[in-house]
């Protein structure tokens, strides 16, 4: 199959990654100072938040990796292929398991193509691919309008929002790059569109799933909010 090799050193490359933060992340034993009581903000004083920390090079390397081989892209991947299969679209690829495979495969490897155009193109001028939560603190309303907004934008350098460029352009050319290794009948220009459009609705439920699953895991997991 065309996708082995690549998928094979796709999945070698996530473990040296995990591996390497598992080693970077570790900080060694600092003693703590003492405790700081604040006084509370006046009612009347609205507290924004800090601005987002410029990203580095090795959280853009984090954020591919978890982007790529994280729960909610092989989560969604799975239903997606196994659906394709029993409808058994594209034709070419056959309604087995070789078809499953292959249509897997096809979805995370687009998706690899896509989110190594964004962290890499986004580098060159500044544009940051983290999704930051606008958290428990606000209305469901709210937090859904953020879901939506940072689909389509995204911080530069200095954390002011912008148009997601770098997303924009990552989301259009892996899909008609991945024409290359997919069934003919699947490569027309109306294929290739229509897979942009799966791909912006794709983001806005991987922002939803990074929005409300750190509340959900509490609530299900009986943590609680800390004090």
């Amino acid at each position: 199959m065309r996708l082995t090799g690549f998928l094979l050193a796709a999945f070698s490359m996530t473990g040296a990654v995990s591996a390497a933060f598992a080693i970077t992340d570790t900080d060694p034993a600092i003693s703590e100072p003492a405790p700081v009581v604040a006084a509370p903000a006046p009612v009347d004083v609205v507290v924004e938040p800090a601005p987002l920390a410029a990203v580095t090079s090795w959280q853009r390397l984090k954020w591919f990796d978890e982007k790529t081989f994280g729960v909610w892209n092989l989560g969604g991947s799975l239903p997606v292929a196994a659906w394709e299969t029993l409808a058994d679209k594209p034709r070419a690829a056959g309604p087995h398991w070789e078809g499953f495979g292959e249509r897997y495969g096809v979805s995370l490897s687009t998706s690899a193509v896509s989110n190594a155009m964004e962290a890499g193109l986004g580098a060159i001028w500044g544009e940051d691919p983290r999704y930051r939560r606008d958290g428990e603190a606000a209305s469901f309303k709210s937090r859904l309008g953020h879901v939506v907004k940072w689909t389509v934008v995204a911080p530069g350098r200095n954390g002011d929002l912008r148009p997601a460029y770098a997303r924009f352009i990552a989301f259009s050319g892996s899909s008609f790059v991945s024409n290359a290794w997919r069934e003919p009948g699947d490569t027309d220009a109306g294929h290739s569109l229509e897979r942009i459009g799966f791909a912006v609705l794709g983001r806005m439920g991987s922002n939803a799933f990074d929005e409300f699953w750190p509340d959900a895991k509490r609530m299900i997991f009986h943590h609680g909010a800390r004090n």
